[in-house]
């Protein structure tokens, strides 16, 4: 049976799941060993699930189906990630790309969906009913991403995304990536206290400026706050590592970042405890 993610009750502190999206490992390897090699290695490596990314599929008819089989046999949880975007430029839904993500997601056998919104805007809003009778339909929690775009990636972009879709009494959860602000010219600290009612996954990145751009690194090697963004978010929702995992032992080196990741949830969870 799959672990599924529960959210605890109010006063209680769990240390949240923590998965690992695919993409860690480095899109070319990734692409050369099948995102099964390292969904076994991740499991191997003590991760309570994995992020399956569609943009590093291969041959997603023959993948899909063993990946889940190898979660649904580990006992983890799985959540699928979809490239495209969730609206057109014109603010159109984009059914097709919707279909596909679902399709792959019930597939998979993932409860949950990640997008990004894409060219949401005023044209988009009489769309949202429909989209949650899809969602609804499919039995699948859709969280949207902010990416590195204008139109996606900026708190005020997904500010009104969210107070419209609230608005009008529908819930989507939010896939907060801590690294993608950066890239944005936003403060994640400031995201974080904005849009933490919505978060229901956390993509954990560290990151460094170089020159000419930003890079993601480990958050131990980060230059960025990234404590105090884990903080002032929820603090029982599933954390994803989703910054470079490399080394001559990646199985160790997978470990070593699972534990330590869980460490730092532990510690918040003890210092957040309420006394009985």
């Amino acid at each position: 049976m799959r672990t599924e993610v529960s959210r605890p009750a109010t006063g209680i502190h769990a240390v949240p799941p923590i998965l690992i999206s695919l993409s860690a490992f480095g899109a070319a390897e990734v692409r050369r060993h099948g995102q099964l090699w390292f969904t076994q290695l991740s499991h191997a490596a003590g991760a309570d699930g994995v992020e399956v990314r569609s943009e590093l599929l291969v041959d997603a008819a023959c993948e899909l189906p063993t990946i889940a089989q190898a979660v649904g046999a580990a006992g983890k949880s799985v959540v699928y990630s979809s490239a495209e975007d969730l609206w057109a430029a014109d603010g159109t839904l984009n059914v097709p790309a919707l279909e596909r993500a679902l399709a792959a997601a019930k597939i998979l056998a993932a409860p949950r969906l990640k997008m990004a919104v894409g060219g949401f805007g005023p044209a988009s809003h009489s769309t949202l009913a429909a989209l949650q009778d899809r969602l609804q339909a499919a039995q699948t929690e859709l969280l949207i991403e902010n990416d590195q775009t204008p139109a996606a990636g900026t708190l005020a972009a997904l500010q009104d995304f969210f107070h419209t879709v609230n608005a009008q009494g529908i819930f989507l959860g939010m896939t907060f990536d801590m690294g993608n602000w950066h890239w944005s010219g936003e403060c994640p600290l400031q995201a974080a206290a904005a849009l933490a009612p919505q978060v229901r996954y956390v993509h954990c990145k560290g990151v460094q400026r170089q020159p000419q751009r930003w890079v993601a690194v480990p958050l131990a090697e980060s230059s960025a706050p990234w404590r105090a963004v884990l903080r002032a978010l929820p603090a029982d929702v599933p954390w994803a590592i989703e910054y470079p995992l490399a080394g001559d032992d990646l199985l160790a080196v997978t470990r070593q970042e699972i534990d330590q990741l869980r460490a730092v949830a532990a510690s918040m969870a003890n210092r957040n405890r309420i006394p009985s």
